[in-house]
């Protein structure tokens, strides 16, 4: 018997939502040329050896149904266990904190009561990491505790990340937003299967709050600890965020450490031909995914699936995603092109690293 199922929540919003998050729920924006945001928590579970993972589903799901499918990608397509695709209420309230709303926990009981295993890892999908959740557990199980939160020390502000405050090992209290040195939640946690049973059952009348919200004026009689870890996390809340994570990328130890050969995180299966730089591009520390066609400038770059970039087009710290062309003469900076778009011959388009320019997904093609 496995020791934890998994569980992924997705039915939530950001708090400054983007053209990125327009047509899409947050856990299903394209990340580096070829992943999604829900890879890295999937993927992180997988790695972890658990077999039977559900994610709660937002009301547009779509993205996400057509990036999971069966999770034949991940090893899920499974007799026996496998992934679930489950669904999530409505929302119920302007969301600050973390990211686990009651009402989805308590419409989706039956595969909490159907496994028997003893644990349930839980997890959101805006923070990106790559973590075996067999130690978060072992300490879970060692300690005896009814709830284990997965932490880290922030060495910065921010603002969408709960904080959380300990006391003797035990955590007594949570706040909205992370200061320097703060003890940051990384939204994901291991909690006994019975006792998350037991406190939806407790709570279930305040249904409309997260389960941290509504747990946290008993925290003295739970025993609730944190489990700090020392590990490169990328927290993904809005567009600059997201510009940051994407430039961080281009840093070979970052991205060491967040793909380690015996930890790959996985992804839907696309079958490309390589990209093709043509005489007279230029290409420098960029991330170009396969069926590019290359023949202007690219530097400090990300550029998904078949991306276009004609003669004379320039491209400098910008994420363009799939199927985009960039016409002769154009100029890119501090941008990023959401899928479809035809970026037309001439056209300046420039943010800055504080105020990044979004333009939202064009037709498709």
């Amino acid at each position: 018997m496995e020791t934890a199922v998994g569980l992924i929540t997705t039915n939530y919003s950001v708090k400054h939502p983007s053209a990125l998050t327009k047509l899409r729920p947050a856990a299903s924006v394209p990340f580096l040329g070829r992943y999604r945001l829900v890879d890295f928590p999937l993927s992180n579970m997988v790695n972890s050896g658990i077999e039977t993972v559900g994610v709660i589903m937002p009301y547009n799901y779509r993205s996400v149904v057509d990036h999971l499918y069966t999770g034949k990608d991940w090893g899920l397509d499974r007799k026996k266990g496998g992934l679930f695709l489950m669904p999530g209420s409505a929302f119920g309230t302007s969301r600050k904190g973390p990211r686990f709303l009651l009402r989805d926990l308590i419409a989706n009981r039956v595969f909490l009561d159907r496994d028997k295993a003893s644990n349930v890892v839980v997890s959101a999908a805006n923070i990106i990491y790559n973590y075996d959740y067999r130690e978060l557990i072992r300490v879970h199980n060692e300690s005896g505790a009814d709830i284990t939160l997965l932490t880290k020390t922030y060495g910065c502000e921010a603002e969408d990340v709960s904080s959380v405050y300990t006391e003797d090992g035990h955590v007594r209290g949570f706040t909205y937003g992370t200061r320097y040195g703060d003890e940051g939640f990384l939204d994901c946690f291991v909690v006994k299967r019975e006792k998350l049973i037991e406190l939806i059952e407790r709570y279930a009348n305040v249904d409309y709050l997260d389960l941290f919200e509504a747990i946290e004026p008993d925290l003295p009689q739970l025993d609730v600890r944190a489990h700090r870890v020392d590990m490169y996390t990328g927290s993904v809340f809005d567009a600059r965020m997201y510009a940051k994570r994407s430039h961080e990328m281009l840093d070979s130890n970052v991205t060491a450490e967040l793909f380690p050969p015996d930890r790959p995180i996985m992804t839907k299966a696309h079958d490309n031909p390589p990209a093709k730089y043509e005489s007279g591009s230029r290409v420098t520390n960029s991330i170009v995914s396969g069926g590019c066609r290359i023949q202007g400038t690219v530097a400090d770059s990300i550029l998904s699936r078949h991306v276009v970039i004609e003669p004379g087009a320039s491209v400098r710290d910008c994420v363009i995603m799939n199927d985009c062309v960039i016409k002769r003469g154009a100029r890119l900076e501090h941008a990023i092109i959401d899928r479809g778009n035809v970026i037309t011959a001439g056209t300046e388009l420039r943010g800055t690293p504080e105020a990044v320019l979004v333009k939202e997904k064009g037709g498709e093609r």
